[in-house]
C-alpha cells in the first residue's frame, strides 16, 4: 500500500492541550518520562502529553495511537516505532498512546480509529498512517518524512528521556542559546538553506577553531544541496552510475538527511576506493564535510574516518 508522508490539510491544532494546573503550593512540573518507555520514547497520558508535545517545536514528534485489546497489530506497530526512535538517536520523539488505558485522551486528540500514527511539528498534528506497516517499510516512511523536515529546515534532535528527567527543574534544564548561532538557526528554522550557509560561513570565518560553526556550516550545506531534489530519480541515477560522484554524493546527502549516517559514510568511502585522481579527492573531501556535520567525537565518524583510511591507503 503506498503511503504518503504527511497531510498537512489534515493538521489538528493540539494546542488546546494544556499541562494541569499544579496544585496551590507547588512548583510547575515538566514532563516525565512514564516507565518502560526507550530513551526517545514515551507513554502519554492526559497529565504528561502537553508537556512532551512541546517537543515538537524543536524537532518532529511522532504520535503512535494504539489498543492491544481491540488490535494487536498496534501494540506492535508501536514498539517498532519505539525501536526506530532509539536507532535515529533523537531525530524523532515517539508518543505513544494507549487508547485502553486513555479513552478521552484519544477522543481529545480526534482519534478517528486505531492504528493511528501523525506527524506532530510545532503543535500541529499531521496524519501520517493508520495501518500497521512490516518494520522494514515503516522505517522507510520515517525516513521519508525526516527528507521532506530537513529540507523546510526542521533538523533538530531531542535529548534522550533520562536526561531531561534528570535535569529537570535546575537552572541546567533550560537550553542555552548562544546569541552569536541565532541569525544562522533562524535561517534554518525558516528553510532558508542558502542564508544559514551564509550566517554559519560568517562563525566559520571568524573562528576556525568554532566546532560548532564548522558543523553547523556542514548541515546547512546538506540541506542546500538537497532543495527541491527528487529523491526518486537521484537514487536512481546512482544506482545506474555507480562511479558517479556527483550522483553518489547527492545519495549520501539524501541518506544523512534521512538518519542513515552509516550508509552514506559506507556509499562514500567505497567510491573513493573505486576511483582515483580528482574524482577521488572530490569524494574524500565531500566525505569530510559530512564528518563534520555529525561532530568528530561520534563513534560513527571514528569509525568512518578508519574505513576512510583504509581505503586511501
Amino acid at each position: 500500500m503506498s503511503q504518503q508522508p504527511f497531510s498537512r490539510p489534515g493538521a489538528v491544532d493540539l494546542s488546546g492541550l494544556r499541562r494541569p494546573a499544579p496544585a496551590a503550593g507547588a512548583p510547575a512540573a515538566g514532563p516525565s518520562p512514564a516507565a518502560g518507555t526507550g530513551a526517545y520514547s514515551v507513554d502519554l497520558d492526559e497529565q504528561n502529553i502537553a508537556g512532551h508535545l512541546e517537543a515538537s517545536m524543536d524537532a518532529p514528534v511522532v504520535l503512535v495511537v494504539y489498543s492491544p485489546s481491540q488490535s494487536p497489530a498496534s501494540a506492535q506497530l508501536a514498539a517498532d516505532l519505539e525501536g526506530i526512535a532509539d536507532e535515529l538517536e533523537g531525530r524523532i520523539l515517539v508518543g505513544k498512546v494507549d487508547v485502553d488505558a486513555n479513552p478521552q485522551l484519544a477522543q481529545a486528540l480526534q482519534i478517528p480509529s486505531v492504528p493511528l500514527v501523525a506527524l506532530v511539528v510545532q503543535g500541529r498534528m499531521m496524519p501520517l498512517l493508520q495501518d500497521a506497516p512490516p518494520r522494514d517499510q515503516l522505517r522507510g516512511i520515517v525516513d521519508q518524512v525526516l527528507t521532506q523536515m530537513a529540507t523546510q529546515g526542521v533538523t533538530g534532535r531531542h535529548q534522550p528521556l533520562a536526561a531531561r528527567a534528570a535535569a529537570a527543574g535546575t537552572p541546567e534544564a533550560e537550553e542555552y542559546v548562544d546569541p552569536r548561532y541565532a541569525a544562522a538557526e533562524d535561517a534554518l528554522a525558516a528553510g532558508d538553506a542558502d542564508l544559514a550557509v551564509a550566517e554559519y560561513q560568517k562563525l566559520a570565518d571568524a573562528n576556525p577553531a568554532d566546532v560548532e560553526a564548522a558543523g553547523g556550516l556542514a548541515m546547512a550545506r546538506i540541506l542546500q544541496r538537497t532543495q527541491g531534489v527528487d529523491v526518486t530519480a537521484a537514487r536512481a541515477a546512482a544506482a545506474e552510475r555507480p562511479d558517479d560522484v556527483e550522483a553518489q554524493t547527492l545519495v549520501a546527502d539524501l541518506d544523512m538527511l534521512g538518519g542513515h549516517v552509516a550508509d552514506a559514510f559506507g556509499r562514500l568511502v567505497e567510491l573513493v576506493r573505486r576511483t582515483s585522481g580528482a574524482e577521488r579527492d572530490a569524494a574524500r573531501t565531500h566525505l569530510l564535510g559530512l564528518f563534520a556535520a555529525v561532530g568528530n567525537e561520534d563513534p560513527r565518524v571514528l569509525k568512518g574516518r578508519q574505513q576512510l583510511a583504509s581505503a586511501l591507503f
